[in-house]
């Protein structure tokens, strides 16, 4: 209190004059505003005069020199307005003596040092009061924290529902822009719509024109296709009954010399048709003998050629036959303009379609539609094409529709999923399937094994090589499946002729009997071969049906079970084996064999009994290395034990 007394002592005097009056009147105060007194109307009234007096003559220390004049002036017009609120303020009902220091210090302790800084007008010390200190003591009120969380969880979800939907609204802004983006280059791309157009007009009239020529060459090429059908049946039907008749003449023949008569009853076998056919049928067999003489060729018997020589007249009239077909079918688009009959201009036509407009080239299937378009075409090519000619995918069409298909496309109009990869298969499927179906309906020969491997083969090209393979089993396959099935049924039924005859007859190599007995059973033999090659096309259970059910087991086994042992007997059972699918013996484990050749093992094993018993070795091995060919181990074991041939166990890989 010292220090403030000395601070503002200067102050202490400017206010010795009021102070002079306040004390020359203090007695008189202090005695009206004595405590529980009440001031009356006079008092008031005059106290109120003194201070608007000293408000007029400016009776009072500035805070703030530099503002003083601003001050009063402010004062002065706000006098008259506060007038009654600031008497009732001051009043005093309780007196309270102090002096003019300690209102001084009460006034400028808690002011002076922010005044610089807050206040400019000392008159706001009289007026407002002193700010009070906070006070750890005192308690606030309370607040609910639930509810003002409550109130920031819904503010705080209020803006992420906005910041969403702004957020929405800029994605849906960028797709905007995308989109106009593309629509730009769209319409820049089809800015000309009369190009555009003139191609469109162009390509259907294009399409129009030559669907009319195809419609109208169609006829042609149907009455084509027929007629080399025609000449090719014929042909193959003549060879199939020469066969068959000769079959029945020799068989006919050796019957009636086995029977001890001199001349045969009603002299049927002097019918000079039929002996001109066995005569034929032995010059054919010399020539072919010949032949192989001349070749080299020596793993060979009679009976496993085809036999399907035609004589040079037959050759003759069936080449100028096939000649005059041929001219007719490249007169049949004589007429007409390479862009309407040649597939790789036709096919170049659609790839430019395809990349300009991928969009509508898509939407019109014309990768559909290609393959029946294409079809006239392709026969009119096929006229002088067989199934027995493997060289399928030399041809024209074949290589236009593979480059079509496999065609680079630019980045806009190339597709993941490309429907051109189908043209090529649809066109086997719809134009070279039924062809072949045809063809081994009424043509193939089982019999023949050439025919038969190049069948095979093309077959395989198609199923295996070519994109059909990654395709379901279409009804036109199961088709030709079918009837390949169904031929080699009627070749077994009808063409498999082994006859028996007593010991003594066939006794003699070189007697009549023997050889036709050996004709007939390597004749069968071939047969089973060519059976057998359609393993892995044809159902492997249909295949051992045919070739070891029917084949092996009704008519081979018989023959061998009256076949002396021998080196002919080794010889034709080594042929039989090597004539079974190594395939089947893959997955075999349990030592035993195939069911179908339970009864072949067993003349195998009795072959190797008595051979042994006869001190054979050698002949012995030769079928128990057989016997491990087709699996049965276990037989073969069995043998050793017997024996103990312990030195044979090495075969068995024991």
């Amino acid at each position: 209190e010292e220090k403030e007394d000395e601070s503002y002592s200067s102050l202490s005097e400017d206010y010795n004059s009021s102070d002079a009056e306040n004390e020359s009147s203090s007695p008189q105060r202090r005695k009206d505003l004595s405590p529980g007194s009440i001031p009356s109307a006079a008092c008031i009234e005059a106290a109120r005069r003194k201070r608007h007096l000293a408000r007029s003559r400016a009776d009072y220390l500035p805070l703030d020199v530099s503002n003083s004049h601003q001050v009063s002036q402010r004062r002065e017009s706000s006098d008259l307005e506060s007038e009654d609120e600031s008497d009732m303020k001051n009043l005093n009902f309780v007196p309270k003596m102090r002096t003019v220091r300690e209102r001084m210090t009460e006034h400028m302790g808690e002011f002076v040092p922010f005044l610089p800084e807050t206040y400019d007008d000392a008159s706001l010390h009289k007026s407002q009061p002193a700010k009070p200190k906070f006070d750890p003591s005192v308690s606030l009120p309370s607040v609910n924290l639930e509810i003002v969380k409550k109130r920031l969880t819904e503010r705080i979800t209020s803006l992420q529902d906005v910041h969403r939907a702004h957020q929405r609204e800029y994605e849906k802004y960028i797709e905007d822009i995308e989109s106009s983006k593309m629509t730009v280059q769209e319409l820049e791309k089809s800015s000309d719509a009369a190009l555009n157009y003139k191609f469109y007009r162009a390509m259907k009239t294009y399409a129009e024109n030559l669907i009319n020529c195809l419609n109208e060459k169609l006829k042609y090429i149907n009455e084509l296709e027929l007629a080399v059908h025609v000449l090719l049946q014929k042909r193959a039907m003549m060879v199939l009954k020469r066969r068959q008749d000769e079959l029945k003449n020799e068989s006919a023949y050796i019957q009636h010399l086995t029977s001890g008569n001199d001349k045969p009853a009603n002299g049927g076998l002097e019918d000079d048709d039929k002996a001109q056919l066995l005569e034929m049928c032995e010059h054919r067999r010399t020539c072919r003998r010949q032949m192989r003489e001349c070749s080299g060729e020596a793993d060979h018997h009679e009976g496993m050629s085809s036999d399907d020589e035609l004589t040079p007249s037959e050759v003759t009239e069936f080449q100028k036959s096939k000649d005059n077909l041929l001219e007719d079918s490249r007169k049949v688009f004589e007429d007409v303009h390479a862009d309407f009959c040649d597939i790789r201009k036709i096919l170049l036509k659609f790839q430019e379609w395809k990349e300009k407009f991928p969009d509508s080239y898509c939407d019109a299937y014309i990768s559909f539609c290609l393959p029946k378009l294409l079809n006239p075409l392709i026969r009119v090519q096929l006229i002088n094409w067989t199934p027995l000619e493997v060289g399928l995918e030399e041809m024209p069409w074949f290589r236009a529709i593979e480059e079509f298909s496999d065609a680079k496309n630019v980045s806009e109009s190339k597709r993941d999923d490309d429907t051109d990869q189908e043209v090529l298969p649809r066109v086997i499927e719809k134009t070279i399937l039924p062809k072949i179906t045809a063809f081994v309906k009424s043509v193939w020969d089982p019999l023949s094994t050439s025919q038969t491997k190049n069948l095979v083969q093309l077959c395989n090209n198609i199923f295996e090589k070519q994109v059909l393979s990654k395709r379901e089993c279409t009804q036109a396959k199961k088709d030709l499946m079918n009837m390949v099935v169904l031929r080699m049924k009627k070749s077994v039924e009808e063409d498999v002729f082994i006859p028996l005859y007593p010991k003594s007859a066939v006794e003699d190599k070189s007697s009549l009997c023997s050889k036709f007995q050996e004709r007939r059973f390597w004749s069968a033999v071939k047969l089973l071969s060519n059976v057998l090659l359609w393993d892995g096309i044809v159902q492997e259970d249909t295949v051992r049906d045919l070739g070891l059910s029917k084949l092996l087991n009704r008519y081979l086994l018989l023959n061998l079970l009256n076949t002396p042992l021998g080196p002919d007997n080794i010889e034709k059972c080594t042929k039989v084996v090597a004539c079974l699918p190594e395939r089947w013996f893959h997955d075999l484990k349990s030592g035993s064999t195939l069911p179908e050749l339970l009864n072949f093992c067993q003349h195998l094993l009795q072959c190797a009994h008595m051979l042994h018993k006869n001190n054979h070795s050698d002949e012995t091995k030769e079928f128990l290395l057989l016997l491990v060919k087709v699996k049965a181990l276990r037989i073969v074991e069995e043998f050793i034990e017997e024996y103990k041939l312990e030195h044979l166990k090495s075969m068995i890989g024991k």
